[in-house]
């Protein structure tokens, strides 16, 4: 790639006259040896799969096969139809959307990874919510998916995306990060500004832990995708407005990678930390799994049953 940083992504945008879309098209094809247009239409795919989980998620309740979840994305489209939303028709289907694609994820359907699993639904909620308010054509978001392909490409490299390493502030804050600023460009805005737009989304996810009641891709992660849309919408609108991220997003994304690493492991995906291990936490694992687990007790136990929640949910679900 020409750049490994997002002021580098930026200042290559400048020099060629591209945006980060067309940049990251052009920088893929040339990577992978492909023409511009075999990547794109791989690409159209991964967007055509996404429209196709916001749509199973509202059709009808979806629920996990935990049978902890399910049913909130249509919970939250109806409140929306209602026109009571503090929130206003735009930011809740967005956050519907994001809830739908999590829980088919959750149910063991098909999604994309963006940039995991556990953080499937912020990207698709506030792309398909866009589009269907902008009227924009499918290949516009294509597009946009590259976008947010080079800035996801550019956290990953420099810090985290996983929650096992990072913290959810690797998950679900990159994947509003990388929604923040693609939505940023597809609404006519400069690299730079969609450059500060990452800054301004992750400074926002700083700190957040990744603590999956039952080792499961459910709770809490199902609700933080729906924020997560509706984050990604404030962060474009405030780069589009003329916020910038005072301190720059590429020095943001190291101390995303500082607070990761500091972070105890009991807060990274362990589930011998924060929600996972509230009183109510523990009952549900025992409900599950029919063992009790004691507050920071056999931690081998926890991660057998942890890797066994995560690979049911993520096996089909990261597939893409």
């Amino acid at each position: 790639m020409k750049f490994s940083h997002l002021n580098e992504l930026a200042a290559c945008c400048r020099e060629d006259g591209k945006t980060i879309g067309q940049l990251m098209l052009a920088e893929q094809a040339l990577e992978s040896g492909q023409s511009e247009e075999q990547v794109f239409r791989q690409m159209a795919d991964y967007f055509g799969v996404m429209k196709e989980a916001v749509r199973r998620g509202l059709d009808e309740p979806v629920p996990s096969r935990s049978g902890l979840t399910g049913g909130d994305a249509v919970r939250v489209k109806e409140y929306m139809e209602r026109g009571d939303a503090s929130l206003g028709k735009e930011a809740c289907l967005a956050m519907a959307y994001a809830l739908s694609v999590s829980e088919v994820n959750a149910s063991m359907g098909r999604i994309v990874a963006t940039p995991t699993a556990g953080s499937c639904g912020i990207i698709p909620g506030a792309f398909v919510s866009s589009q269907e308010r902008f009227g924009w054509a499918d290949d516009k978001l294509v597009m946009g998916l590259f976008a947010a392909g080079a800035i996801g490409y550019v956290i990953a490299n420099n810090s985290f995306i996983s929650g096992a390493e990072g913290g959810c502030q690797a998950e679900v804050g990159s994947a509003i990060g990388m929604a923040a600023g693609a939505l940023t460009e597809l609404r006519g805005g400069t690299p730079e500004q969609a450059v500060h737009a990452v800054g301004l989304a992750l400074k926002n996810s700083l700190g957040l832990i990744c603590d999956p009641v039952g080792g499961l891709v459910e709770i809490p992660c199902i609700v933080r995708n729906g924020f997560g849309a509706v984050t990604a919408l404030a962060a474009a609108d405030m780069a589009l407005a003329g916020v910038r991220s005072v301190i720059p997003s590429d020095e943001v994304i190291q101390v995303m990678l500082e607070v990761g690493g500091a972070m105890p492991d009991k807060h990274r995906e362990t589930g011998m930390g924060g929600l996972a291990q509230t009183p109510t936490g523990k009952r549900i694992v025992k409900d599950l799994y029919g063992k009790k687990k004691s507050a920071g007790g056999n931690e081998k136990g926890q991660e057998k049953e942890k890797g066994k929640g995560k690979g049911e949910t993520e096996g089909e679900g990261g597939a893409s």
